[in-house]
């Protein structure tokens, strides 16, 4: 078998190519930390709505770092609250879980998006840089009413 000339170097350069994906990967991913944006906190789906930790549904939290902090749950077809007022330019952190099904969580132009998987609580901070209206949707399929499912973070000049 004989391989030309020139097909060597394609292959050699594919190899090559492949190569550098996976080192710049690898050291990205030691170099940065970079991990999943949750963290592993469990509840018990059916009493979320009497679980201490999500007893401030939709009321903005100020942690003592400054974060603020919004709990929000989502049910078949809604989220709870459907609106939350939060500061612009300040971090927010959401803690959201799911009572029933698997449900996604998605801000409109932003960065913002996670699973809502029953039994976990899911946790990211992310900062609006400006006030606004911004459209919260579910993004996995959760039943017929889906394409209903939605709420707002109103984000508000801060004071």
């Amino acid at each position: 078998m004989n391989i030309d000339f020139y097909e060597r170097i394609w292959m050699w350069a594919a190899g090559g190519i492949i190569a550098v994906f996976i080192a710049v990967i690898g050291l990205s991913t030691v170099a940065y930390g970079l991990h999943p944006p949750s963290h592993i906190e469990t509840i018990e789906p059916s009493k979320v709505f009497t679980d201490p930790r999500f007893s401030k549904l939709g009321a903005p939290v100020v942690m003592p770092d400054g974060t603020v902090e919004v709990q929000m749950v989502a049910i078949m077809f809604a989220f709870a609250p459907n609106e939350v007022r939060v500061p612009a330019g300040r971090p927010i952190r959401f803690r959201l879980t799911s009572a029933d099904v698997t449900h996604g969580f998605m801000i409109a132009r932003t960065n913002a998006n996670t699973m809502l998987v029953p039994g976990y609580i899911s946790q990211f901070t992310t900062v609006f840089p400006r006030a606004g209206d911004y459209l919260v949707v579910c993004h996995e399929f959760c039943g017929n009413g889906h394409h209903v499912m939605s709420a707002r973070v109103i984000v508000e000049e801060s004071k």
